[in-house]
């Protein structure tokens, strides 16, 4: 087994499910890549290494990128392989490093507009790569990328409000947003879950919608069935939203997700969709 199929098998994410579907040699690129994105997450939030590190850590790969690794292990030559292969942008992967780098320290975003130029790093570079290694042709698919990789990511950090709480008191909700329904930080570290922060999860969950809507509105017929796995991914974690809506966002007292058979439901769906014709 490959290092990254043995990087991708340990993580047990949902895009394993979705990447079933692909064919084989896509799957198997699809499984470098989401390896190496796992690597770079790990790699920033590694507890056994101080922040500096995990920094030198991210930047020896970003430099291997940019200028060749002085000695690439299997992995990194897999890495390698995949983005010449793909004629992958540098700025790209190199955007995916960054965005896991900014997990290295605490930090807080003032505006939804702040916090997307996270969201766009850590997940939207992420579609954008993943559009190229599913065979994607039309120039629509890279706003369908961008704007379900917001949508994904914000669906996580709803998610994970007490997970990241709970990690070097990370919070990512933008201050203005908890302004405007009064709510303070401080009541956020306090887990303080009351009409105010009903509210703001509320006005969260509804841009996040909006995105999926915008997602929807923008996949191009040409690349409808490319993109499949995408939209596997894009129900499962808006399934997971409505979810949290529906039972009163109690994020402080749970960590909400879909059993494996709902998975597997939603992808048999879209599997039956496929042969049908759509």
């Amino acid at each position: 087994m490959s290092v990254s199929s043995e990087i991708t098998r340990k993580a047990k994410s949902n895009l394993a499910i979705a990447l079933n579907i692909l064919p084989r040699e896509r799957r198997d690129d699809m499984v470098v890549f989401y390896a190496f994105c796992r690597t770079m997450d790990d790699l920033a939030d590694e507890p056994t290494h101080p922040p500096a590190e995990r920094k030198a850590m991210l930047d020896a790969w970003k430099n291997g990128l940019l200028d060749g690794f002085p000695e690439p292990d299997p992995f990194q030559r897999e890495v390698i392989e995949l983005r010449d292969r793909h004629q992958i942008p540098n700025d790209l992967l190199c955007a995916i490093i960054d965005g896991c780098a900014m997990d290295l320290y605490p930090q807080r975003f003032g505006t939804w507009e702040d916090l997307q130029q996270y969201t766009w790093k850590v997940a939207c570079a992420v579609g954008l790569v993943s559009i190229r290694l599913f065979g994607c042709k039309d120039p629509g698919s890279e706003t369908y990328a961008v704007a379900l990789g917001h949508a994904l990511q914000l669906t996580n950090i709803l998610r994970d409000v007490a997970e990241d709480l709970s990690n070097s008191a990370r919070i990512y909700l933008p201050l203005a947003d908890l302004a405007r329904f009064q709510y303070t930080e401080r009541d956020l570290i306090g887990r303080v879950h009351d009409g105010r922060f009903l509210a703001l999860m509320a006005f969260e969950a509804d841009r996040a919608d909006s995105l999926y809507q915008a997602a929807e509105a923008a996949l191009p017929p040409a690349d409808r069935q490319a993109l499949l796995p995408a939209r596997i991914m894009g129900e499962i974690y808006r399934t997971v939203l409505n979810k949290m809506r529906a039972d009163g966002f109690k994020v402080f007292k749970k960590r909400y997700s879909l059993s494996k058979a709902r998975k597997l439901a939603i992808l048999s769906r879209h599997l039956l969709s496929r042969t049908g014709g759509e």
